[in-house]
Parts: structure tokens; sequence; C-alpha cells
């Protein structure tokens, strides 16, 4: 009995052991995972902060260019916003 008990508990033992390894290579993998998004949020961060910025550049080249149908355009869209917001 004591010879079953002892394969027993060696298993027991290997089996626990198994699983610590296993719980630390999804722990590795989930982190690996987790470093990839961020390194893409940033990528995309980095990406979107240059379209806005070109995009601020492109109507403040416009709105230099064009004084006069920017304050024009300006005036009809808060003008039609106003118009929409009275209906409500």
């Amino acid at each position: 009995m004591s010879t079953t008990s002892e394969r027993l508990g060696k298993q027991a033992t290997a089996m626990k052991k198994d699983l610590e390894e296993m719980g630390g290579t999804a722990r590795d993998a989930a982190q690996e995972q987790l470093d990839q998004a961020g390194e893409r949020s940033s990528e995309f961060g980095a990406e979107g902060r240059d379209k806005v910025h070109g995009l601020a550049c492109a109507c403040e080249q416009y709105i230099s260019q064009r004084p006069l149908r920017s304050v024009l355009s300006a005036a009809g869209i808060a003008w039609l916003f106003g118009r929409f917001w009275r209906r409500r």
C-alpha cells in the first residue's frame, strides 16, 4: 500500500509541477499579447495625432489663403446650427 501511495504522491507532485509550468507559459503568452497590443495602440495613437496635425495645418492654410470665404462659411454653418437648434 505504501508503494501505491508513494506512486500517487509522486504523480501528484509531477502534476503540480506541470500545472505550474503551464501557468507560467500562459502568463508569458498573455504578457506578450498585452505588449503587442500596447505597441499597436501607440502606433495608432501616433498615426492619429499625425493625421489631426495635418488636418489642422491644412485648415490653417486654407483660412490664411481665403479669409473672407472662411468667415462666411463659418457664419453660414453657425446659422444652420442655430436654425436646427431652435427647432428642437
